[in-house]
C-alpha cells in the first residue's frame, strides 16, 4: 500500500552551503534554524531592499523517520517546489537534483536509506539567478524568492506502482458520458511477470458511479475506458462539479497501490468567434497572478495560496486568471478546480531565450508542468512560449508539439507582444498595450521605437483600448485570439495616489474590458495585474515594487478592483463603490468631477448635503459593451471656495433602494478596525491568514490619508509574519499571522498611539 507522509516540520537550516555540510550531521549546533516548510530563505522588507538578498547557496537538513513495515519498499522524496537548483543528498550521498523552481519534483531514496541506523536528508539550495535555467539569462520584472518555498512530501510504495493517471473526458456535450484514463507503472520491468491487474472506479463523492478491471499484462500504459455514465454534471464557471477516480492496482490477490484523482466534465473550445466552455460562449475576464507575498515571498501555505483564487473569482469577479509566468502552486490550482476559476498556467519565462542547453530545461520546464498539471478541468489553455519574446521556430515548433502530445485535450497558447508574429500555437495571445487614453504622439513613436507596435500610425492608443485582432496578426484569416496582459506598467498606480490617478487607472481596466466585450473576435482580456509585485532595480518605481495591480501586495483593493468588481451580477452581490476620497482638494483644480462610480446598480441618486443633485444611470454611450458600465457624475455645485457637504449615494434596482454609501465633509478619526479572513486554523504543519487593519472614520469610512504607525502583538499559538510595526498606506494595511503547529489560541493585538485605542482579534488553532 502507499503512504504518503507529509516532512515540512523539523527541518534544519542555515543560509549557506559547503560541501562539508553533506556529511556534517551536527546541524544542532547554532548554524542551524529548526524551520517549518514552506520556508523562504530570507525574509525581506515590505520594500527598498537589495533584489540581490535572497541570491545565496543554502542548506536544508532533515531526519527520516523510518517504519520498519517500509523495509522492501520503495521511498521517493517528493518536492512541490525548490528555487531555483535542489541537489538532494541521504546519508551523504547523492541521490538526485532538479534545475528550475516552479514544477514539483522526485527523488528516489530506496538504496541509501540505512533501516538499521539514523538517516538524514540534506538539500543544497541555489537560489542565485542561474543564466542556464529559465526565466533566466536576461532581465525579469519580477522577484524570484528561494528556498524550499513549497511541500515535501515522503512517498513510500510497492516495487511495482502506479506513477501516473492523465484522465480525459472524451465528446463530454453527448448524451452517453464517457472517461478514459492513461496509467503508467513504473517497476512492471524489474519484476518477475506475475498477474497484475487494475481496478478503476469513478466516484461522486462516496457514490460509486462506474467502475472497471482490466488486465495490465505488459501495457504500459494502460489504456481504461468507462463508459455510459449516468448522471454526470458538466464543470462550469457556476457549477464546478468535481468527481474523483480511484485506481487500485493488485499483484495476484494481493491491493500493492491505490491512486486518487479529481476531475471534472467539461469541454473547452478557442475558436475565431471566441472561447466556449461545454458549448457555451463565455467572454474570459481576469488578471494575471504572481505568487509573492510581502516578508515572505513564494513561502505561504495551503490556505493562503486557496485565499487568492476567491479573491480573484469571488471579491473581483473574474472567471479567468493567467499563471505568469511560470507554474504556481497545486493549492491555488486545487481552489480555482472547486469554485470555477480557468486557468491559462504557462512555462517560466520574461523575454529571454537562452542557448540550447537552456532551451532544453524550457522543453523539461513544459513536460513537468503539463504532466503534473493535466488533471485540473480549470486549466483550459497550456503557455508553450517564453512571455514576451521573440520568435523562435525551432524552440516553439518543439514546445508545442510537446504539449500536443502530452495533452491532446487542451490547446497551446503562446504570450507574445510582436504584431505579425509567427503563429505556432491552436490561440494567438497577445500582451496588447496601445490604450494610453491620448497621452499622445510622443509615447506612441517611443512605443514604435521600440518596435512594439509597428502598425500605431494609424491608430490612436486614446481613442482605442484594444486593437483588432486582424491588425495584430497579420494573417488573412481570423484566428482564436486572446488578450492577455493590457494596461500594468502602462499607467502604475499606487493605491495611495493622487485621486485623478486612481481614478484614471480604473477606467483604464474599464476601457479594455469593453472593447473585448464589443469585438466578438478576441475570446476575452486578462489583465496586468491582480496584485503589486517585488521587482528588481531595472524595473518598478524606484523602492522595489511594480505598482501594476488592481490590487496592492497586501490584497487591498485600488479603486481599479472595482471596474471588475462591479460586473458582478447584483443577484450575486450589489456593488456600490464610488471612486473617491471625497475631498475637494485632492484634485489638480479641485473638486470631485468627474465622479466615477462603480456600480452594477440601475440607477443612483447623489446627494449633496441635504440637496438630490440628480438621479444618474450607468454611461452606456462610452461603454456601450461593458455589462455593468460606471455611473459618471459631470455636474455638481461647491466650486472651490464655497462650503463643502457631506455626500450620499443611494443605489437602485428596479426602483427600489438596495444599497447606500455616505460620506463625511469633515472625517475624525474615530477607530482601528479588524478584519481576519479566518477564524480557525488548523494544527500540524504550519498554517496562516491574513488580517486587514484600517483606521475609520466616525461614520465608517477608511481614512485615504491616514498615515499613521500601527503595533502588532501576537501571543499564543501563533507568531506575526514580517515586522510588529508597521505604518498605514493609506489608512490600510494588513498582515499574515501563522501557527506554531500547537493547538490553542491566537491573540492579536493592533494598536494605534494617535487614536489611543487598541482592537484584538482572535483564532483558534485546532485538528480539523
Amino acid at each position: 500500500m502507499r503512504t504518503i507522509l507529509p516532512i515540512n516540520q523539523e527541518w534544519f537550516y542555515k543560509p549557506e552551503f559547503s560541501q562539508d555540510d553533506v556529511v556534517n550531521t551536527s546541524h544542532g549546533n547554532d548554524n542551524y534554524q529548526c524551520v517549518c516548510l514552506p520556508h523562504t530563505n530570507i525574509e525581506l522588507p515590505y520594500n527598498y531592499f537589495d533584489d540581490k538578498a535572497y541570491c545565496f547557496i543554502s542548506c536544508y537538513k532533515r531526519h527520516l523517520h523510518l517504519e520498519p513495515q517500509w523495509k522492501g519498499k520503495r521511498l521517493f522524496l517528493d518536492f512541490e517546489g525548490v528555487m531555483n537548483y535542489a541537489r538532494i543528498f541521504v546519508n551523504g550521498i547523492f541521490a538526485g537534483e532538479h534545475k528550475g523552481g516552479y514544477t514539483p519534483f522526485c527523488v528516489e531514496i530506496t538504496n541509501l536509506i540505512d533501516f538499521a541506523g539514523e538517516n538524514e536528508v540534506t538539500v543544497a539550495v541555489d537560489s542565485t539567478e542561474r543564466s542556464d535555467t529559465p526565466p533566466f539569462g536576461g532581465q525579469i520584472d519580477y522577484l524570484t524568492y528561494g528556498g524550499i518555498y513549497r511541500e515535501v512530501q515522503l512517498c513510500v510504495v510497492s516495487p511495482v506502482y502506479i506513477e501516473d493517471i492523465f484522465i480525459t473526458t472524451p465528446d463530454v456535450l453527448a448524451a452517453d458520458k464517457q472517461l478514459a484514463a492513461e496509467i503508467r507503472f513504473d517497476g512492471l520491468s524489474t519484476v518477475v511477470q506475475e498477474e497484475h491487474t487494475v481496478e478503476i472506479t469513478l466516484y461522486d463523492g462516496e457514490t460509486k458511479i462506474s467502475s472497471l478491471t482490466k488486465a495490465v499484462l505488459n501495457d504500459n500504459p494502460l489504456f481504461v475506458n468507462l463508459e455510459s455514465l449516468d448522471g454526470i454534471q458538466l464543470w462550469s464557471l457556476n457549477n464546478p462539479k468535481l468527481y474523483h477516480v480511484e485506481c487500485v492496482l493488485f499483484q495476484g490477490e494481493n491491493e500493492i497501490d491505490r491512486c486518487k484523482v479529481r476531475l471534472g466534465f467539461r469541454d473547452v473550445s478557442f475558436t475565431p468567434d471566441g472561447f466556449y466552455l461545454n458549448g457555451e460562449k463565455v467572454k474570459l475576464t481576469g488578471l494575471n497572478r504572481h505568487q509573492s507575498y510581502p516578508y515572505a515571498g513564494y513561502a505561504m501555505p495551503a490556505r493562503v495560496q486557496r485565499k487568492d483564487a476567491d479573491i480573484l473569482k469571488d471579491e473581483l469577479g473574474l472567471n479567468t486568471v493567467r499563471t505568469s509566468h511560470y507554474p504556481q502552486s497545486r493549492h491555488f490550482l486545487d481552489r480555482c478546480d472547486e469554485i470555477g476559476l480557468l486557468v491559462f498556467e504557462e512555462i517560466p519565462g520574461w523575454q529571454h531565450i537562452g542557448d540550447e542547453q537552456w532551451q532544453l530545461q524550457a522543453l523539461q520546464d513544459a513536460r513537468e508542468m503539463i504532466v503534473n498539471d493535466r488533471n485540473h478541468p480549470s486549466i483550459i489553455l497550456w503557455g508553450v512560449r517564453i512571455n514576451e519574446s521573440q520568435d523562435h521556430n525551432s524552440l516553439y515548433t518543439r514546445t508545442n508539439d510537446l504539449a500536443r502530445k502530452l495533452d491532446p485535450t487542451r490547446p497551446t497558447g503562446g504570450v507574445r507582444y510582436l504584431s505579425n508574429s509567427e503563429f505556432l500555437e491552436d490561440v494567438y495571445t497577445m500582451n496588447d498595450f496601445v490604450h494610453d487614453n491620448g497621452y499622445g504622439k510622443y509615447l506612441a513613436s517611443v512605443i514604435r521605437d521600440y518596435g512594439t507596435y509597428d502598425n500605431l500610425q494609424n491608430q490612436d492608443g486614446g481613442l482605442i483600448a484594444l486593437r483588432d485582432p486582424k491588425d495584430v496578426t497579420g494573417l488573412d484569416e481570423a484566428v482564436p485570439y486572446l488578450v492577455t496582459e493590457y494596461n500594468g506598467h502602462m499607467y502604475p498606480t499606487k493605491r495611495c495616489d493622487q485621486e485623478e490617478r486612481t481614478v484614471e487607472q480604473a477606467l483604464r481596466h474599464a476601457r479594455v474590458q469593453n472593447d473585448s466585450y464589443a469585438n466578438s473576435g478576441i475570446a476575452g482580456a486578462i489583465g496586468w495585474c491582480a496584485f503589486d509585485y517585488n521587482t528588481h532595480a531595472d524595473f518598478g518605481s524606484g523602492d522595489k515594487i511594480c505598482y501594476h495591480g488592481v490590487m496592492d501586495m497586501f490584497r487591498i483593493p485600488k479603486f481599479a478592483a472595482y471596474a471588475y468588481s462591479s460586473q458582478k451580477s447584483p443577484d450575486e452581490e450589489v456593488i456600490l463603490e464610488p471612486a473617491t476620497y471625497w475631498a475637494r482638494g485632492e484634485r489638480s483644480i479641485g473638486g470631485v468631477i468627474p465622479l466615477v462610480i462603480f456600480t452594477n446598480c440601475d440607477e443612483i441618486m447623489f446627494y449633496y448635503g441635504e440637496e438630490l443633485k440628480g438621479t444618474f444611470k450607468p454611461d452606456h454611450e462610452h461603454y456601450p459593451a461593458l455589462p455593468h458600465p460606471p455611473v459618471v457624475v459631470d455636474e455638481m455645485t461647491g466650486e472651490w471656495g464655497m462650503h463643502w457637504e457631506d455626500a450620499a449615494f443611494v443605489g437602485y434596482i428596479n426602483g427600489v433602494e438596495v444599497i447606500r454609501k455616505n460620506y463625511s465633509r469633515n472625517p475624525i478619526p474615530a477607530q482601528l478596525a479588524l478584519a481576519v479572513d479566518d477564524s480557525r486554523l488548523n494544527t500540524g504543519d504550519w498554517d496562516a491568514t491574513r488580517v486587514v487593519v484600517k483606521a475609520k472614520d466616525h461614520i465608517g469610512n477608511t481614512m485615504p490619508f491616514f498615515y499613521e504607525a500601527v503595533n502588532i502583538h501576537v501571543e499564543g499559538a501563533g507568531e506575526l509574519i514580517g515586522p510588529a510595526q508597521v505604518t498605514l498606506i493609506g489608512g490600510q494595511i494588513a498582515f499574515w499571522v501563522k501557527t506554531t503547529g500547537d493547538a490553542g489560541k491566537i491573540a492579536i493585538s493592533v494598536s494605534c498611539p494617535r487614536l489611543k485605542v487598541e482592537e484584538k482579534a482572535f483564532i483558534r488553532v485546532e485538528t480539523f
